[in-house]
């Protein structure tokens, strides 16, 4: 495959993934009575279930190419990047508001792509200045959005809200780079079994968080566990099964400063979802913030077709 159509198929996989993730985003707000770590148990409870379902049949053939250090770093991404993500993603939402959210998850590329500069053949971020300056101004965009619009919630609620969100892009920062590179490193798996192996990575987690969630005192009816188990089982199988498997396919297209740009469509897609959740229009901040996203990606993108980013460093 020629490199322009390899780009172009890498950048496909990645907006599909980012509009199968932003349902993420959705499903804490549409449950908000219930704690994240009840949605993030069950969320991933349904995945882990569905991907062992689905590698059942080739585990013989998988399991003679997986070492104890695979093993490890499965149980490691499945963390960073799925439980502890989601529950402090859900929280931030729910404390904090989806616009608050947005603002600090929207830096997910930024974060990404200068973690990824130092990788070899990297573009230089001196060439992808232009791309990460329109990122923060959009996200800077969403960020007034929420402080210009009054809110009910309490300064320490804010203040709680922010921080699970700082923690989230922490989290999810460590898991694109480790999964990326676990990627690259092990030709031997393909990027669908290894999904499928992070999804079962996760369950097990699901399964020793059940304890916890057991004794959280909730106390809702019928009709609020239907919308939940509906919530969860639609979360877990558009973002962690379809999402994922679109953004493994991605990462192994994409140089990583460029799959960081990727993760802009996920907050443009959880930004459009959320409107239509709330059945409003856009501000004029929040279509200024889609504009500065959307020429961010597209100057990320001309720096990689120019003949300078695709050399090596020494």
């Amino acid at each position: 495959m020629k490199h322009g159509s390899t780009q172009a198929a890498g950048i496909a996989y990645g907006a599909a993934a980012g509009a199968f993730w932003g349902v993420a985003f959705l499903g804490p707000a549409m449950v908000a009575d219930f704690v994240s770590l009840q949605l993030a148990v069950s969320r991933y409870l349904i995945f882990g279930a569905v991907s062992a379902a689905l590698i059942l049949p080739r585990w013989s053939g998988i399991a003679g190419r997986l070492g104890r250090s695979d093993c490890i770093t499965l149980a490691w991404l499945g963390l960073v990047g799925n439980t502890l993500y989601y529950v402090l993603m859900g929280s931030a939402v729910q404390l904090g508001g989806i616009a608050t959210t947005s603002l600090v998850i929207g830096f997910l590329p930024v974060a990404v792509t200068i973690a990824g500069s130092s990788a070899k053949g990297a573009v230089p971020i001196s060439r992808l200045a232009p791309s990460l300056l329109l990122c923060s101004a959009g996200a800077l965009c969403i960020g007034l959005q929420a402080l210009v619009l009054p809110s009910p919630r309490s300064f320490m609620q804010q203040g709680a809200g922010l921080f699970c969100a700082i923690g989230a892009l922490i989290s999810w920062t460590s898991y694109a780079i480790g999964n990326s590179r676990a990627l690259a490193r092990l030709k031997h798996v393909s990027a669908h079994e290894w999904n499928l192996l992070t999804g079962v990575a996760t369950g097990l987690q699901g399964l020793a968080l059940i304890p916890f969630v057991a004794f959280i005192n909730t106390g809702h009816d019928a009709m609020a566990w239907t919308r939940f188990a509906a919530v969860s089982v639609g979360v877990a199988m558009l973002a962690s099964i379809v999402g994922n498997a679109l953004w493994n396919r991605m990462s192994r297209l994409l140089p990583l400063t460029l799959a960081g740009q990727m993760i802009l469509f996920e907050t443009l897609s959880a930004l459009i979802y959320g409107l239509v959740w709330e059945k409003r229009l856009p501000t004029t901040l929040e279509a200024t913030a889609f504009c500065f996203v959307v020429l961010s990606v597209a100057t990320c993108v001309h720096a990689h077709r120019m003949p300078s980013a695709a050399t090596t460093r020494a």
